[in-house]
């Protein structure tokens, strides 16, 4: 997603199953917007949580116009591809599935075929399409492959908003990425950032105030988190202070405290406080009418095409880390 939007709107992780909500990223082109929704990935839930991420990504299929199936091209097929593939199958006669086998910068050419071999029989796919988001390679044949599979409409949103994310959301995704990187175990399935108060601050001009807690499930997390001496702590807040800095455009202040929260991923009440609903985050989309008079194709990936626009929604599902 980051590498089509042109801008990092959606974390990324060497972790599986660390994406929690459903993000819409939107790609703006001379001939086309797009509008991209990240969301976790299909599995079979352990936990509350995981019940309701994946009753999230569900509602969502069944929103979308298109739907990418992200595969890595380093990585052989496994029983997650095939369990995903069926989940998707039955979706294939009513919503385009594209299977996007990504990494192709990591992988030998004959990998790569080798992969786009395997891909292919792993259902029916409208397309296959291998990408490098990394070196930028066919992304733009995947916009276009996405921009066939689009019925006529209107756009979702205008020009130059590449987000519907509020900012404190992102913030908080941040700090979280930041917080998994080096952790292993169950501990990065723990931990969940809340960004209490953010907000200028006063008679201090380019300063912003961020006051944010982290929460992991156990006393032992949070030693871990917090490292000897606090050094992982504060190794946390820098890297995480200068990626909010490049998203706020301006100095920040970051205040950022763990506590315990115990075995929040099975708890409905502490789930519904760290603002785990099956509800997609973010605002809706201003109604088509509100923007300009613009034929288009309709969904969620909004797309230009000719003298006509399409737009459409394309929910990517990917079984592993990274974006």
């Amino acid at each position: 997603m980051n590498a089509l939007v042109g801008t990092k709107v959606a974390i990324t992780s060497s972790r599986p199953q660390t994406t929690r909500r459903a993000i819409r990223g939107i790609v703006h082109r001379p001939d086309a917007q797009l509008i991209i929704v990240d969301t976790p990935g299909l599995h079979r839930p352990r936990t509350l949580l995981g019940e309701r991420l994946d009753s999230l990504v569900r509602s969502t299929l069944t929103e979308v116009d298109v739907i990418g199936f992200c595969i890595p091209a380093t990585d052989q097929i496994g029983p997650g591809d095939k369990y995903l593939a069926a989940e998707l199958a039955g979706l294939a006669t009513r919503t385009p599935v594209v299977a996007i086998v990504t990494k192709t910068d990591q992988a030998s050419p004959d990998q790569i075929a080798a992969q786009l071999a395997a891909v292919a029989e792993l259902g029916d796919w409208a397309d296959i399409v291998p990408v490098s988001a990394q070196a930028g390679f066919q992304l733009d044949v995947l916009a276009d492959v996405l921009v066939s599979h689009l019925p006529p409409g209107r756009p979702l949103y205008p020009d130059g908003e590449l987000t519907d994310e509020p900012e404190q959301l992102l913030v908080a995704e941040l700090i979280r990425e930041a917080a998994l990187e080096g952790v292993r175990d169950e501990l990065p399935h723990s931990i969940a950032v809340v960004v209490d108060e953010m907000a200028p601050r006063a008679g201090r001009d380019g300063l912003i105030d961020v006051y944010a807690v982290m929460y992991v499930e156990r006393p032992s997390q949070k030693a871990i988190v917090i490292g000897p001496k606090g050094a992982r702590l504060k190794a946390v807040g820098t890297q995480a202070r200068r990626q909010i800095e490049a998203l706020l455009g301006s100095q920040v202040y970051l205040d950022l405290r763990i506590k315990v929260a115990k075995n929040w991923q099975r708890d409905p009440k502490q789930l519904r406080r760290l603002g785990f609903t099956t509800e997609p985050p973010g605002r809706s989309p201003a109604p088509a009418s509100q923007w300009a008079d613009r034929d288009l194709r309709s969904g969620r990936v909004v797309c230009y095409c000719r003298n006509a626009m399409m737009h459409g929604m394309l929910l990517l599902i990917c079984r592993g880390g990274g974006r």
